[in-house]
């Protein structure tokens, strides 16, 4: 019989966030901190109070820590970041726990992350139901475990298996944390609640003499290859990390829970965790972080209501076309492509079924899987095909008269209410629109190649369509697991527009004395994977030449244009594709080398115009790139095309290789300050009034004080 401990909440009062109650000998400690159980400071307390109250308590003869709702706790409370620490903090309430002198018992749920499963370790046993995930994911904001992770995880799972949870920031499923030795029972009776698993356990335990177990007397296994594991981890993340902070810490720290006593190693696991609150890297990945979930709120979401999407169609059977068609069947939903004749359809099919062949061969999937999921594609060469779906994605050659004539296509065959989006890079999506009956249905969706893999949609929200064609999109990203970013129309939208201006800087410095290998290594040691001339030879050259020549037209006269890039592709050297580019690629390797003849072509250039070159440093290079960057974007901004700052920082973490742990391009340009940059701008316009000149938004921030943080209306 249930009954309610000294401790427990009135019924008249409100809710406690962690109320106690007596079953029989178990104290029932249970976690009630909506939405996701996290680990406020009320809760923090509740934890400390409860075991103090079962030590205290002759009739207590164990503790069951559950939590109401459908997550155990889902890690630190968001709303506690950047603010003073309030007493108990976590590593004292994981202490307390372990130190209880009654069994303690944890019965997870939903997700148990971060400072969630930190108090699980610190309990004698651990039980979950199968659909639960564990995970450390610290590493994500920059942060490390905290609160004894570092210490507990390898002594539980070995050191290779919680090192690589710890640094993947990645969770783990029941059956893995089983496996490894961190979860003592897996519940597979889901029906059942975490009380009554919770009790049945912990009441068999005590029947059994089960004994306090803790965590902090198991010693690591195999100490001398467990160091050896963490000197190979050691190098490969230092590879791997590019600069990042809190990795190389994570492997410190687990070190010391081999080499260290337990008391040590938890206090160098502090300092070090300590250290990495401090780093401005954990800025940077903290407002990555909140961004992701703000770029969601947009205007069109007040009111409409997304159209329902149950079969979509792709047009075009190229390399995005069948990247799209495996996105979304990937996402479940049954996928048509279409193609203009019987040889582009069967390289459409060829394309998509490469994917899963590869996932295949990986082991990632079975053949049975890949057959299942074929088995709603239909590749056909007949507009009619689509009469019935209820969304077409267009993603054919990057010309306007062939997207128009697609669309007036897709207006003659496509039902009422179908949505028609384009996957165009460039192009005026207004103008596509106008070229059906139905405006208020045409949309841009923007993915980023190979698009069953990058994380990037850009919306593009032209002026005639309906807001919940608009909310459609973001429901259907969602569904395909891509991050969103809504953007207005131009040349580019947000992340082309933008990046079509820091690579002209690129090139400026290029003819002005840097080499494109100078430029690229720079950029890399910035944080970025690739510099922009390797990004050029991935993509291919003729892509960005196509662009040139298409905008010659409109061109300012006035304009500075380099035509190194142009000089290549006459000689067909598109990148990658072709075997040369700014590099050399032989035999097919996918890295580059640095080609004297390219050198030779900027040299002669340069000489054509009369240009002196002169020495750039890393510094002055990554001063010019970057300025040019924020420039623009302070123009994307007025001009509407992105809501917020933020949009343009989550734009460029997730499809343009901005190194996250920045937080995109304002969130830096923030960092660094906003003064010094528009100096730097200032001192630039010295050089060329056209290209530098200083976006008035940026000028309007400085004088007054203000940083684009400021314009990140949030709610």
């Amino acid at each position: 019989m249930a009954h309610d401990a000294p401790a427990s909440a009135s019924a008249s009062a409100a809710p406690s966030a962690v109320t106690t109650v007596l079953h029989g000998s178990v104290l029932v400690a249970t976690i009630h901190n909506p939405p996701v159980n996290a680990l406020s400071a009320a809760v923090r307390r509740g934890l400390f109070d409860a075991i103090e109250q079962a030590d205290a308590a002759p009739e207590v003869q164990a503790v069951l820590i559950v939590s109401e709702g459908k997550t155990f706790i889902a890690g630190a409370d968001i709303r506690e970041f950047g603010q003073p620490p309030v007493p108990p903090v976590l590593p004292d309430v994981c202490q307390r726990i372990e130190s209880c002198t009654k069994p303690v018992v944890a019965c997870l749920q939903g997700a148990a992350l971060g400072g969630g499963l930190e108090v699980a370790l610190a309990a004698h046993y651990r039980l979950a139901f199968a659909a639960a995930r564990l995970g450390l994911p610290e590493v994500e904001l920059g942060l490390m475990p905290g609160a004894g992770g570092t210490q507990r995880a390898p002594r539980l799972m070995g050191v290779k298996a919680a090192a690589e949870l710890m640094l993947s920031g990645k969770p783990i499923s029941v059956a893995a944390g089983v496996k490894a030795g961190l979860i003592d029972l897996l519940v597979d009776d889901e029906t059942l609640s975490p009380l009554e698993v919770g009790l049945a356990y912990t009441q068999a335990r005590l029947a059994q003499g089960a004994p306090v177990r803790r965590v902090r007397d198991m010693a690591v296994a195999d100490p001398a290859a467990a160091l050896a594991t963490l000197d190979a981890l050691a190098e490969d993340t230092a590879k791997k990390s590019r600069g990042l902070f809190s990795p190389l810490k994570i492997i410190e720290a687990v070190r010391a829970a081999v080499e260290l006593p337990f008391a040590e190693g938890m206090a160098l696991e502090r300092r070090l965790f300590l250290a990495c609150i401090d780093s401005p890297q954990r800025a940077g990945l903290i407002h990555a972080f909140f961004a992701e979930r703000e770029v969601v709120k947009v205007p069109e979401a007040r009111g409409a209501t997304p159209r329902p999407v149950a079969r979509v169609a792709v047009i075009g059977g190229g390399t995005m076309g069948a990247g799209i068609a495996v996105a979304a069947l990937d996402a479940g939903l049954p996928v048509v492509m279409v193609e203009r004749d019987d040889e582009a359809i069967a390289r459409g099919v060829a394309h998509v079924t490469k994917v899963y062949d590869g996932l295949v061969a990986k082991g990632r999937l079975t053949e049975a899987q890949k057959a299942a999921t074929l088995a709603r594609f239909t590749p056909t060469t007949r507009y009619a095909e689509v009469a019935d779906v209820d969304l077409v994605i267009e993603a054919v050659f990057e010309d306007l008269d062939v997207k128009k004539a697609v669309f007036r296509q897709l207006d003659a065959v496509c039902k009422p209410g179908a949505v028609l989006a384009t996957n165009t890079s460039y192009l005026d999506i207004d103008a596509i629109a106008a070229a059906t009956g139905r405006p208020q249905d045409v949309i841009g969706l923007h993915f980023f190649s190979p698009a069953n893999i990058m994380k990037l949609l850009e919306i593009v929200v032209p002026a005639r369509v309906g807001a919940d064609v608009v909310v459609t999109a973001f429901e259907l990203a969602r569904r395909l697991k891509k991050v969103p970013v809504r953007a207005g129309v131009c040349d580019g939208f947000i992340g082309n527009r933008i990046l079509a201006t820091y690579k002209q800087a690129a090139d400026h410095l290029m003819e002005d004395g840097a080499s494109p290998y100078e430029i690229d290594a720079a950029v890399r040691g910035f944080g970025y994977p690739m510099g922009p001339f390797q990004v050029t030879d991935l993509a291919g050259g003729d892509i960005g030449w196509a662009a040139r020549k298409r905008r010659a037209a409109t061109r300012d006269p006035r304009a500075r244009y380099v035509e190194i890039a142009d000089r290549l592709c006459e000689r067909g050297w598109f990148g990658q594709k072709t075997g040369r580019g700014f590099y050399r690629y032989p035999q097919g390797a996918r890295t580059g080398q640095p080609d004297p003849e390219v050198l030779a072509i900027v040299d002669a250039e340069r000489n054509r115009k009369g240009i002196t070159p002169r020495a750039f440093t890393p510094e002055q290079i990554l001063s010019r790139y970057l300025a040019a960057m924020v420039n623009e974007g302070a123009k994307v901004l007025a001009d509407g095309i992105a809501l917020r700052p933020l949009d343009i920082d989550v734009t460029f973490v997730h499809g343009y290789g901005f190194p996250r742990h920045r937080g995109g391009p304002m969130k830096y340009a923030d960092t660094v300050g906003l003064a010094p940059i528009l100096a730097d701008l200032r001192r630039l316009a010295e050089e060329d009034t056209l290209f530098w000149q200083p976006a008035p938004l940026l000028e309007q921030l400085v004088a007054e004080g203000r940083n684009f943080d400021s314009l990140n209306l949030r709610g």
